[in-house]
């Protein structure tokens, strides 16, 4: 499958006002320009950006930056254009067994947690001022999840990588980073099959 690189990332972006905070432009751009080149070369090749490098980027908050939302919209087509190029290479070179494999392997890890009771699917933070999310809010689209995995419902990828979950102190609500990294592997897992 061809992917044009020119239709998932826009030549430039709009930047917000001199007061407010965006994205450091030259960071965006450098990153993208790794990308477009990572487009250029086989998946694999020194240098390549793939979708984990796409989902883990962070750039730093400037005054007149480049907008967060545009650019992070680019950023999640970018991401699904690199997965489904990466799932065309794995089935192109070791065929469509490994990767149903893969997924499949990816697909057990993640219905381990889900299907852990309400309350229970995620650490509690040890200490008592520790940031944490809403259990609820969290359990809620634990459910979504296992209805998207199990029972065909639709759910978009975008939603998961959105979610925003109430905020709780410690021992209230689930640790943040543990929510955090699984999220990242059912966006993974969500952006290799759709």
């Amino acid at each position: 499958m061809s992917v044009d690189i020119r239709r998932q990332i826009p030549a430039t972006f709009n930047r917000v006002e001199r007061s407010k905070y965006g994205y450091n432009a030259k960071q965006v751009d450098d990153f993208l320009s790794r990308a477009k080149t990572s487009f250029e070369n086989p998946v694999g090749a020194p240098g390549h950006v793939a979708s984990a490098d796409v989902r883990a980027v962070a750039f730093d908050p400037v005054k007149g930056g480049y907008d967060a939302h545009t650019v992070d919209a680019a950023l999640d087509r970018l991401e699904d254009a690199l997965a489904r190029r990466e799932r065309d290479d794995l089935i192109g070179k070791e065929g469509e067994e490994a990767w149903l494999r893969q997924i499949g392997k990816l697909s057990g890890i993640l219905r381990g947690r889900l299907h852990r009771p309400d309350g229970e699917r995620f650490r509690r933070p040890s200490h008592k001022r520790a940031r944490s999310y809403n259990v609820q809010d969290v359990d809620a689209l634990c459910a979504e999840l296992v209805g998207y995995l199990e029972n065909d419902q639709t759910l978009s990828v975008d939603t998961v990588r959105r979610a925003v979950f109430r905020a709780a102190r410690g021992a209230d609500g689930y640790e943040e980073a543990q929510v955090d990294a699984f999220l990242e592997r059912v966006v993974e897992l969500m952006a290799a099959i759709d």
